[in-house]
């Protein structure tokens, strides 16, 4: 679902990385995936966040788009802006001051939302959003992201009924890559590797 020529001009912004990588779980990987720095490119911001309106398009009525502190928000903000829907999004930490809400924006019980972040590792923040728009009402059955790291977000938020969608996985990218020529074969095989569970 994700095009060729962005999958390239990701890896020519450096958004996408091959080398050694110490993940915030204190694993190690073979490669990074950084696409904080979209938004600093507005055509491919445009084009991207296009990307997810081809796919939120495909998964029914929805009534507000949800992102995630602090990747998920830019996205879920434009992506909300061009299909006119109201945007929300749900912090990393519930407030202690004002309402302590952990959820910023206009959420109705029953309103149907679609979770939006940029990239899946395990789906855990994924999965405490989803939680806390349940706890207010909502209704969550999606959750959109630009890349699936494959490593168990889908399994996860399975278990809590949500359906993850991805415009490209890991696999998909590094194998447009190493056609491109873009990434040596050394590195796609050992990439694979990782992905697989096995040694890098």
């Amino acid at each position: 679902m994700l095009p060729e020529n962005l999958i390239a001009e990701l890896y020519r912004l450096g958004c996408i990385l091959v080398g050694e990588f110490r993940l915030s779980s204190g694993k190690t990987s073979p490669y990074y995936i950084d696409p904080r720095k979209i938004p600093s490119n507005p055509k491919l911001f445009d084009d991207i966040t296009d990307v997810y309106i081809r796919i939120i398009r495909g998964l029914g009525e929805v009534d507000r788009i949800a992102g995630i502190a602090t990747a998920g928000i830019p996205i879920a903000t434009l992506v909300a802006y061009k299909l006119g829907k109201p945007l929300i999004y749900v912090r990393r930490e519930r407030r202690e001051h004002g309402t302590a809400s952990g959820i910023e924006g206009e959420l109705n019980p029953g309103d149907r939302v679609i979770v939006v972040d940029d990239v899946a590792t395990t789906g855990e923040s994924i999965r405490q959003a989803v939680r806390a728009i349940r706890e207010k009402g909502g209704v969550v059955g999606h959750s959109v992201v630009l890349i699936d790291r494959e490593q168990g977000a889908g399994r996860l938020l399975a278990e809590d009924g949500v359906v993850l969608t991805s415009a490209a996985t890991a696999r998909s990218l590094f194998e447009q890559l190493r056609l491109k020529g873009l990434v040596s074969e050394e590195d796609y095989g050992r990439i694979m590797r990782y992905l697989e569970g096995g040694d890098v």
